[in-house]
């Protein structure tokens, strides 16, 4: 038991990028929403009569392999059905090894509607969060931040990423990197058909040893500066095609296990990152595919439904 303390300690400072506490919440009246559809070029409409029980099906085999392998998973319920997106809270909050916690303003109305402080109360007490910081009324001045989709957070050198989009306000992106320490990098990124990448995370994935990201969606003027800032991080960049990126190989988060580290990613993203590409990641982390194809006709993948507890002196 105390060698397991050490350890478990030992992980904790030095790989402050990976959480191994989560929140999720499983949705009981899932739909692909309709007020996202017009940015969002990932998302389908989902046509399927058993939408919403095949989603919480999914969320529920998902929660149960992430605490298999001994992440700690705090499920929430949501039985709304004025929340059609609430299985992506990492949207909407984001937590930090400073003690707070950070509201955001979203861009579609009904997204706004997935606030909770039950969720809020539950971190603040469970895992001693004493500052919020909120930025849910810039909403009315149409200045939005999607939490960590929007901001893609490299917590070991302390930067954060971000593609300009129009659910991705500079102003408030730089406001909140000053406020919480962090370098600010904005950049340009579109698909192959000249259409905005609605959130960065669905093309960026950071872990503590490798980034991947689809750099041919990146502003070709943008892409020294990215490179430079991972060789100096220290991060083997893994290129993702524009294909991949489809796939949702760019949303994948790295969480620690009971015993390793461990690299959640959808069973579409697994299926289309390419053998080489696999052997690099597993040299650091296991690759953990999750069966998500419902919850994936939203437009997002497994890292949207994860919001990671990142604390320095984790309770839970």
């Amino acid at each position: 038991m105390a060698n397991t303390m050490i350890n478990t300690i030992t992980n904790t400072i030095t790989n402050t990028q990976s959480p191994e506490a989560i929140v999720m919440v499983r949705p009981h009246c899932f739909i692909s929403n309709p007020e996202t559809m017009a940015d969002n070029a990932f998302q389908y409409a989902c046509t399927s009569e058993d939408a919403a029980l095949s989603a919480y099906n999914e969320v529920s085999a998902a929660v149960a392999s992430l605490q298999e392998k001994g992440v700690i998973v705090h499920v929430f319920e949501d039985q709304s059905t004025h929340t059609p997106d609430s299985v992506f809270p990492n949207n909407w909050f984001s937590t930090h090894h400073n003690g707070t916690l950070v509201q955001y303003p979203m861009y579609a109305p009904n997204r706004r509607n997935e606030y909770r402080q039950d969720i809020m109360d539950f971190l603040t007490t469970h895992y001693g969060y004493h500052s919020t910081v909120n930025l849910r009324g810039h909403a009315d001045q149409q200045e939005f931040l999607e939490g960590t989709g929007s901001i893609v957070f490299d917590h070991q050198n302390n930067i954060a990423y971000a593609a300009r989009s129009n659910r991705t306000s500079e102003g408030l992106f730089r406001h909140i990197c000053r406020d919480m320490g962090y370098q600010a990098v904005l950049f340009d990124a579109c698909d192959e058909h000249g259409v905005p990448i609605y959130h960065t995370n669905v093309m960026m994935c950071i872990s503590a040893q490798f980034v991947m990201i689809g750099m041919d969606m990146v502003a070709e003027q943008d892409r020294p500066a990215l490179f430079s800032l991972f060789q100096q991080s220290g991060l083997t960049v893994i290129s993702l095609s524009n294909q991949q990126v489809r796939h949702f190989c760019g949303n994948a988060i790295e969480l620690r296990g009971l015993n390793e580290n461990l690299l959640a990613l959808s069973h579409t993203a697994f299926e289309a990152l390419t053998r080489s590409q696999k052997a690099i990641i597993e040299e650091s982390v296991t690759l953990l595919p999750l069966a998500i194809p419902t919850i994936e006709s939203a437009g997002g993948s497994v890292r949207c439904m994860i919001a990671g507890i990142h604390r320095s002196n984790l309770a839970g």
